[in-house]
């Protein structure tokens, strides 16, 4: 597995080692051991979540602000353009954002520390989205910063079409407003 460095603190891009011939192919998906050396963390992840979205589905950008979840994404069909918000406060990098491509074809993955919000935009006709993640979610603490917010100005490849969004990111909070970590 090759870890690609990011602007942000903390955010990896995991490029896992693929094998493949006629019949297919096989890779390793997580190591924990290997993620540790690439990413100097060593979480425990505590459950494993799997959504599938049609094209212009936009999610996000969401975090709990307890029970604070890292999150190992990646796709297994599809494509989606995938974005994660730097949250804290003290970090150098606070309020600015990374985005990456991650899809069935790159098998690409993006490691999202606890400290900052996350999204995607899907791409393709469909995505298939696994995601495992550091502690459980609690609804309660979920929140959500508008996908679309000026103050972190994320560019989402939209391509002038209006995206798909659930009635709870159609009405998120302002970056300015949002409860952000120390």
């Amino acid at each position: 597995m090759n870890a690609v460095q990011t602007p942000i603190e903390g955010l990896v891009v995991l490029e896992p080692r693929v094998f493949g011939d006629e019949r297919g192919f096989f890779m390793e998906s997580y190591n924990q051991r290997l993620f540790q050396e690439l990413t100097g963390s060593a979480p425990a992840f505590v459950q494993d979540n799997h959504s599938r979205s049609a094209q212009g589905v936009l999610r996000g950008l969401h975090y709990q602000v307890r029970q604070v979840q890292g999150k190992l994404v990646r796709v297994v069909q599809g494509a989606v353009f995938d974005v994660a918000v730097d949250l804290r406060r003290a970090s150098a990098t606070f309020g600015r954002w990374f985005g990456v491509e991650l899809s069935a074809d790159n098998k690409r993955q993006l490691w999202v520390p606890p400290g900052f919000a996350h999204g995607f935009l899907v791409l393709s006709a469909s995505a298939d989205f696994l995601y495992k993640t550091t502690d459980y979610y609690a609804p309660q603490q979920e929140r959500c910063i508008a996908w679309n917010d000026p103050t972190i100005g994320v560019e989402w490849p939209l391509q002038g079409r209006e995206p798909v969004l659930s009635a709870k990111d159609r009405t998120g909070t302002a970056f300015e407003q949002a409860e952000v970590f120390p």
